[in-house]
């Protein structure tokens, strides 16, 4: 690299960082305002819906959580086979407790505030009430709001648990006003009485009415108090301990024994869903109660459920059904029982995984590096190609971050990420087409008639090479010319003729530029290119044959109309070599051309005019022969000595055309006698192969050579005019 050319890629390299930079702080400004002013939000939502659904998978404690669903079709079954109308007798509930009991369950929370006694009687709620002091570690409910609720104290006789929360004044004194309730709901004296402890049922929506966090605590008239989910596992430890259990607050955390929940200032954590409604095991309640109806009459008819099911297990009781209101709206489903709410945080608190909200710093340096990265990827883009891989490959990352931080526990901000990098991948397109899209488009239109396009999109990538200078470099020449070109340009008029000439430049220059060849230049009708530059191609000698192929055939295909348009049948003949010559931009300082020189050219020129010595149509060297034979079927010609140059090269015929074994044993016993000088031999084996232009021009020269043998042979056919 010369130091011209150094100090123009510094100077465009510093010119397109300093861009980038730019570009990409203003699009993180403009990220973080979205971001924070939570404009954003409903976007987000989407994307964490995607998140949650598509890595939605059961935890190590999700077996273990089993609910009771009182649904649609627990409501027909007891109003058919009990006339039983909705609300139910709590004897019903009565039922459901003992067999949870019965089974050995581990604990049993209520999803329902029973807060008025029951329409028949106090003898029922009496009976509920025995049934709860039968069942082991039972959690009842207890609604805890702000507007809502019946009272703004807490009841006498009702334990709060007896927690105590180390850190809770601290965290209280720094926590807002909405992580204290002042209003409260509490279930009948027969249930918070006898409930081992009762839980906050209260959840609140995200601004968009997605239900993704639950609040695992809040504080009510001084007392903490649990979650439902929470409760349940505190009631478990509690029936498994003899002693209390240890709760701690800090900034960003709750500790619950030896699990610590990442919380935010108002108690809330991310909630991992396992999947849709239903991942849960799931009983219907009328199966329950008929369960345990036939098992305390000793029927041997078998019960729906086996009380086996529940041993060991945290129990959730709630309501299905639509017409009982307690449907959620959630990332996985937007009809999710309230009551799979809570077992979700508790599937999450038992298997220590809630997701963990990504610090404001990490995502502001994460939004920072994506929109310059971004920014950078377009500014220095170079084809369009390059940009809309730019465009995929930064819109589609924040989204892989995405998935990937959520499998990893935390909640990355996909949406202003977004917005960050494609503000920064669509201003730097503007800055390019800015900059130098307008100057590129208008060199690509003025040159794309004159310069192959790979010449063309290398300049523009390094414009510091419009100068004079070549390098030194192994090329396959090509060279065209078409037979007889005189006589057709004299029975066509000048506009009849360029028609024809351009129909037919057009359809060989297309093949030669589709097998990656580079267009040198047009001499009249003739056409000269070459392949290996500016681009390295290892495999140039087979494109270029191929090339030659592929415009025989295509003239062939076309010699019908061109016939009719000019009166005489087009034939073109085809010089190739492979040698050493050197590429670059010649011509004056002020105009120049990206041509070749050397005497390889110069062969590639002699052997398109050497076709016509032997009736050919393309004569290839030795040298590009050599690589490309093995894709190709051929024949060798002669060695040839051209004019112009004393040392002879053996030459080469490429053809299409598929020719019986005898055929070409003929014609290499015929060069055999030529070149050892038995010219009358030669001219008998030649004149047995009258088809072949080749052998025809070898009999009439083995003729001559007969009448007049030489004083030295060497078998070499030397030609005397070009």
């Amino acid at each position: 690299m010369t130091a011209r050319r150094g100090r123009f890629i510094l100077r465009l390299m510093r010119r397109r960082l300093l861009a980038a930079g730019l570009i990409g702080c203003a699009a993180l400004s403009a990220a973080v305002v979205f971001w924070r002013l939570d404009l954003l939000d409903r976007i987000e939502g989407v994307t964490w819906a995607w998140r949650v659904r598509l890595r939605a998978r059961p935890g190590i404690a999700t077996s273990k959580i089993k609910i009771i669903l009182l649904d649609q079709a627990s409501l027909d079954w007891a109003r058919r086979e009990s006339h039983l109308s909705w609300p139910w007798p709590r004897e019903v509930y009565a039922a459901i407790l003992d067999f949870c009991e019965r089974g050995g369950a581990r604990a049993v929370a209520f999803d329902v505030i029973l807060s008025e006694p029951s329409y028949m009687g106090v003898d029922d709620d009496a009976r509920l009430a025995a049934a709860i002091s039968r069942t082991r570690g039972f959690v009842g409910a207890v609604f805890l709001g702000d507007h809502d609720g019946e009272t703004v104290a807490w009841p006498e006789g009702v334990s709060d648990g007896g927690w105590t929360v180390r850190g809770l004044d601290g965290w209280l004194a720094c926590a807002p006003a909405e992580a204290l309730a002042t209003r409260a709901t509490f279930p009948i004296p027969e249930v918070s009485e006898n409930a081992l402890l009762l839980g906050n049922v209260s959840e609140s929506p995200e601004a968009d009415g997605i239900f993704r966090r639950a609040r695992l605590f809040r504080v009510f008239d001084g007392r903490w108090v649990p979650s439902l989910a929470l409760a349940v596992e505190l009631a478990a430890r509690r029936m498994e301990e003899s002693g209390g259990n240890e709760i701690e607050l800090s900034p960003g955390w709750l500790r619950v024994g030896p699990r610590r929940v990442p919380i935010d200032d108002l108690g809330r954590a991310w909630l991992r869903f396992r999947g849709p409604s239903g991942t849960h095991e799931t009983f219907s309640a009328a199966a329950v109660i008929q369960s345990e109806m036939r098992l305390r009459e000793g029927s041997d008819e078998p019960a729906p459920v086996s009380p086996a099911a529940f041993k060991d297990a945290y129990v959730f009781f709630g309501f299905g059904a639509p017409g009982l209101l307690d449907l959620r709206p959630t990332p996985v489903s937007r009809v999710y029982p309230g009551v799979e709410i809570h077992a979700t945080a508790l599937d999450n608190l038992l298997s220590g995984d809630f997701v963990r909200e990504l610090p404001l710093g990490a995502g502001v340096a994460a939004t920072a590096l994506l929109t310059i990265l971004s920014a950078a990827a377009t500014v220095f883009a170079r084809r369009a190609v390059h940009g809309a891989a730019a465009f995929v490959l930064g819109l589609g990352l924040p989204f892989a971050l995405g998935f990937a931080l959520y499998d990893a526990g935390w909640v990355f901000p996909v949406a202003p990420v977004s917005m960050g990098v494609f503000f920064s991948l669509t201003s730097g397109l503007i800055y390019n087409y800015a900059t130098e899209g307008r100057q590129k488009a208008f060199l690509k239109q003025a040159f794309r008639h004159y310069l192959s396009p790979v010449v063309i999109e290398r300049l523009l990538q390094d414009p510091s090479q419009l100068r004079l200078g070549g390098e030194r470099r192994e090329l396959t020449i090509f060279f065209s010319d078409l037979q007889g070109f005189s006589a057709i340009s004299e029975k066509l008029d000048p506009e009849s003729l360029t028609r024809l000439l351009n129909d037919y430049l057009t359809d060989m220059t297309d093949i030669i530029l589709e097998e990656g060849g580079t267009l040198d230049k047009y001499e009249g009708d003739a056409i000269i290119a070459f392949w290996n530059a500016p681009l390295a191609q290892p495999d140039h000698p087979v494109r270029a044959v191929r090339a030659a192929l592929r415009c025989q055939r295509r003239l062939a295909d076309r010699r019908a109309e061109f016939r009719e348009r000019s009166g005489v049948d087009l034939f073109m003949r085809v010089g190739l070599h492979t040698g050493e010559v050197v590429v670059g931009n010649m011509g004056s300082r002020e105009r120049f051309d990206y041509t070749v020189l050397g005497d390889a050219a110069n062969l590639a020129s002699r052997l398109e005019g050497a076709n016509k010595a032997f009736g050919t149509f393309i004569m290839v060297s030795e040298t590009t022969w050599a690589a490309a034979s093995p894709h190709f079927i051929g024949r060798e010609l002669a060695l040839l000595r051209v004019v112009g140059r004393r040392t002879p090269v053996r030459v080469f015929e490429p053809t299409d055309a598929e020719r019986a074994p005898e055929e070409w044993a003929e014609f290499g016993r015929g060069r055999e006698a030529y070149a050892a000088g038995r010219f009358e031999e030669a001219v008998r084996i030649f004149e047995r192969l009258p088809h072949d232009p080749v052998s025809r021009a070898y009999a009439a020269r083995c003729r001559a050579l007969a009448a007049n043998p030489p004083k030295e042979w060497d078998g070499v056919w030397a030609l005397s005019e070009k």
